[in-house]
């Protein structure tokens, strides 16, 4: 039992060490990075390309890495709405790490995006121990998973910095309570702001939008205080 705790101990001390790489060369081109994690089948892909149609129209670019166990489908469905687009298939592990990021730095940077999204693989267990180098950490509850995934992943939803809640188009014939939901998330996480959304409806696209950059002036602010 102690080497396994010590073995698990090193590997996350170099996935730190990577991600303080990722983080740093991502802020010399002024890149903020949102590490976007969920269930399978919250509405990632959905989200994104509603929130990169929304900075396009804005004069913004965005950059997308996808990551999934198998297929490209997610990243295809993304290239029309975003401007650069990568699909990591990671054969089976269940999460991304910092280091598979590494190939595509040069390309980002090159791309000049105001945000990379990293749409990690759908778990919410494993990718939460892993620092990719992201600014913020956004975790989805869909109105179709149920009320009570905060109760049930603690650590997912303790460790985000803005909670979206999806396809809220679907609220009613799925039965979701938003009371429901939002008592158990503050058992977990009394302050993290939340914002409900339906990629096909649009409804609170805008709004995500202002509070990523809320988020990101803050991210701004801690590492470059004035004075």
């Amino acid at each position: 039992m102690t080497e396994f705790v010590g073995l698990e101990r090193k590997i996350l001390d170099h996935a730190r060490q990577d991600a303080m790489f990722v983080r740093g060369t991502l802020e010399t081109r002024s890149v903020i990075m949102v590490n976007v994690m969920s269930a399978p089948g919250s509405g990632k892909t959905e989200l994104l390309g509603a929130v990169a149609d929304c900075l396009r129209a804005e004069g913004e670019r965005s950059a997308v890495v996808v990551g999934d166990c198998a297929t490209e489908y997610d990243a295809q469905r993304l290239l029309p709405h975003c401007d650069w687009v990568r699909q990591v298939v990671t054969d089976g592990v269940c999460h991304l790490e910092a280091r598979m990021l590494f190939p595509y730095l040069d390309e980002i940077a090159e791309a000049a995006p105001s945000y990379l999204f990293v749409e990690n693989v759908g778990n919410m267990v494993c990718p939460v121990d892993f620092d990719l180098g992201e600014d913020i950490r956004l975790v989805l509850l869909s109105t179709t998973e149920g009320e009570d995934k905060p109760a049930k992943y603690p650590a997912l939803f303790y460790a985000a910095d803005l909670v979206v809640m999806t396809k809220m188009d679907l609220a009613d014939a799925a039965g979701f309570s938003f009371t429901t939901a939002m008592g158990h998330l503050r058992k977990v996480n009394a302050s993290v702001p939340v914002v409900l959304t339906s990629a096909r409806t649009g409804v609170g696209i805008g709004q995500l939008l202002k509070e990523l950059r809320v988020l990101s002036a803050r991210r701004a602010d801690a590492m470059h205080p004035s004075g």
